[in-house]
């Protein structure tokens, strides 16, 4: 089939379903998917439209997609930084960030004299009001007349669009009160309006808006205030940044009403909510009421009410910690699977990677994404040609939604996991109990690269210079073929080969020289053994410097395990029941490290490095240590959330150096959980078990 019937296929495809989908919403009330699945089957409908505009129908849904604005405009200098709120998705997400309120607000009540909430800063309550989806605007007046507004920009610097601003009706170009200040709000276009423009943009051939959020942003962005002027903006105005005369409200609904009063457009919708409960009430009530205003609406915003409390908490490096963004939803768009990759781990696990048609979601442009294994593909019913819907909330690795079914075709492929290796041939495995496909060939160039790659990592050897593509070039010349012989590499081995020359390759054998001396458990979490991680390698560093029973040898070794010939001479001995005896050992990790220390081939490797001189240092810590007993001996600490005095491998190594434990998960046998901010599900599991939480102040307390 031609790619011009293949386009002709997909139009009339995508035409059924967005006219089955706008009937189901417009019509019967009833929508199967969210605004922004539809809006991206749109785009993908227009663009095929433009690269075969005869294959256009008369009534295809594309009549009413949107243009870009315009972006020539002289920039300023906010008066006051303009801040983001974060964003929460769910009710949990908003029980964490108040939890974390009230946390930081019992702590500034205590510095403020234990007054503990008996008058210190009073009330804890919200405001909440409708987060509009229009375009953030900031307006300047002087002694009452309006001098000059803004859009937000990069919150530092934003354009001035002060002469297309003054013909918003509702913006008054005099206050009705003399004063000075910085007032902020949302610029918007109402939907029938949004609908008349577009109707006389249709007529004359003009592209079309896609939302009222685009039409706004359109038409402040305008070079011609007239064009502006008839497009009929309005707009909700809810903060004062700045206020050089009188006094400035004590909560945010008061602020809200002097906005009122001094003539700007307030929107009525907010309420005051005096828990979380009531908070979610109103979330609830907005959702099904959101698509039936004459504004767009992404979510509401959270607000304490009182400006002492707001003034005392502050702000992040990029928002308020007094409020918060609910959203509806996190970002969903509409792609096509082209293919299903699969990649080969270290271990050797095969993981499918679905090959998407490229797609802007959450302000990066997504290719792939994972579909973890056989199971989940299995589970979503994922087949190659699928229309899908992903989803991506921040930062978070874009996840497949569902896949929409209505658009297949009849061509789409069933995928299944390879019975070879698609990198070496060897063949594959799927153990009982287990979700992940394994390569059985230990050979595998995939499985040594991905090895060799988190060998020299930055929590391994830490090699500097020597990065995947390096490994790959190394392994690809023959020059290594195992770890130990990174040690025996020469400067005249790297000179001939492309991309090095004589300074680069003094470099990176200076680095490999360098890393040679390097801490037991470090050097533990470089052998890359299955189920054996950072935490996993210090608690066998820590054990091997008490006393340690290897039933193997039938006697009680005392703390002699001080280099890397101890662990080649006696690590072999130490069965998977001596491992597990090791607090925090589990079964899984106890097994591997039973099978990797008997495996000869592993030994040999560890005897090359020895001899190619790599030396493992094993520090004395805890019981018999250099440095006797620490302050932390027997305590274990489960680390969550952002830290502010130091970071997360200081604060590890603080623990350590004080002969106390780290653990990657909280349980009952957790003694502490160090809680900075944005603690996430460690810190709910804390709260459920009765597990002590700190924060920074009563850590450094606890290792001075």
């Amino acid at each position: 089939m031609s790619e011009k019937n293949e386009a002709k296929n997909r139009i009339a495809k995508l035409s059924s379903e967005i006219n089955r989908l706008r009937y189901e919403y417009h019509v019967l009330d009833k929508p199967e998917v969210t605004d922004e699945v539809y809006q991206s089957l749109m785009e993908e409908l227009k663009e095929l439209e433009e690269k075969y505009p005869d294959l256009r129908q008369p009534d295809s849904p594309t009549q009413k997609i949107g243009g870009k604005p315009l972006e020539k405009f002289k920039k300023v200098r906010h008066a006051v930084r303009q801040w983001s709120f974060d964003d929460v998705f769910s009710f949990e997400e908003l029980q964490k960030w108040e939890e974390k309120v009230k946390r930081m607000v019992e702590k500034l009540e205590e510095n403020e004299g234990g007054q503990g909430g008996k008058g210190g800063l009073g009330k804890l309550e919200y405001v909440c009001e409708i987060k509009i989806d229009g375009l953030k605007i900031i307006l300047t007046y002087q002694d009452g007349l309006f001098v000059q507004g803004a859009t937000r920009g990069d919150g530092v610097i934003g354009e001035d669009v002060t002469e297309n601003l003054k013909t918003i009706y509702s913006l008054p170009l005099k206050l009705k009160k003399d004063l000075s200040g910085v007032f902020v709000g949302e610029c918007w276009l109402s939907k029938r309006e949004l609908q008349r423009i577009n109707s006389a943009r249709e007529k004359k051939g003009e592209p079309l808006f896609a939302n009222s959020r685009n039409a706004a942003a359109g038409s402040i962005r305008q070079l011609d205030p007239k064009i502006a002027a008839a497009r009929q903006l309005d707009s909700f105005i809810y903060d004062i940044d700045l206020l050089r005369d009188g006094e400035f409200p004590k909560t945010q609904l008061e602020e809200l009403d002097l906005l009122n009063k001094l003539g700007f457009n307030v929107n009525p919708e907010h309420r005051l909510c005096k828990n979380i409960q009531e908070i979610e009430k109103y979330y609830q009530e907005w959702i099904g009421k959101k698509d039936k205003q004459d504004y767009g609406i992404d979510g509401i915003v959270v607000k304490i009410n009182s400006r002492k409390i707001q003034e005392a908490l502050g702000y992040t490096g990029k928002s308020p910690r007094w409020g918060v963004a609910y959203k509806f939803s996190p970002e969903k768009v509409t792609t096509v699977v082209e293919d299903i990759k699969v990649q080969v781990g270290r271990t050797g696990a095969l993981t499918p990677l679905a090959v998407l048609r490229p797609v802007l979601v959450a302000g990066s442009t997504v290719s792939r994404a994972t579909l973890h294994n056989e199971d989940e593909i299995k589970r979503l019913d994922i087949r190659i040609g699928d229309t899908i819907v992903i989803h991506k909330a921040g930062d978070v690795i874009p996840e497949v939604v569902e896949v929409l079914k209505n658009l297949r075709t009849g061509q789409e492929k069933i995928f299944h996991m390879p019975k070879t290796c698609p990198i070496c041939g060897g063949k594959t495995e799927r153990k009982t109990g287990e979700a992940a496909t394994y390569c059985l060939n230990k050979k595998c160039f995939a499985i040594e690269k991905e090895f060799m790659i988190h060998f020299v990592s930055k929590k391994g050897f830490d090699i500097e210079g020597l990065g995947e593509k390096i490994v790959e070039q190394l392994m690809n010349e023959g020059l290594i073929s195992n770890a130990a012989d990174i040690f025996e590499l020469k400067k005249g081995d790297l000179e001939p080969l492309e991309r090095f020359a004589e300074k680069s390759a003094q470099n990176l054998i200076e680095a490999i020289e360098k890393s040679k001396t390097i801490e037991a458990a470090k050097f533990l979490f470089a052998l890359g053994i299955r189920h054996v991680g950072e935490e996993t390698a210090v608690l066998i560093t820590d054990a091997i410097n008490t006393e340690f029973q290897i039933s193997n040898l039938k006697l009680k070794i005392k703390p002699k395990f001080k280099n890397l010939n101890d662990i080649i001479n006696y690590f072999p001995y130490i069965s998977k029941d001596d491992w597990i005896a090791i607090k925090g050992i589990g079964e899984k990790s106890a097994e591997s490290l039973a099978g990797w220390f008997n495996d000869k081939n592993n030994l040999d490797i560890l005897g090359k490095m020895k001899n190619a001189g790599v030396k493992v240092i094993i520090p004395e810590r805890g019981k018999g240590g250099k440095g006797g007993v620490g302050k932390l001996e027997g305590l274990t600490f489960v680390l969550t959330g952002e830290l502010a005095s130091f970071t997360r491998d200081e604060a590890k190594d603080m623990i350590r150096k004080a002969s106390g434990s780290v653990s990657s998960s909280v349980s009952k046998k957790t003694d502490y959980v160090l809680a900075g901010e944005n603690p996430g599900s460690k810190y709910d599991k804390a709260k459920k078990l009765s597990v002590k939480i700190i924060d920074e102040e009563k850590f450094k307390d606890l290792i001075k």
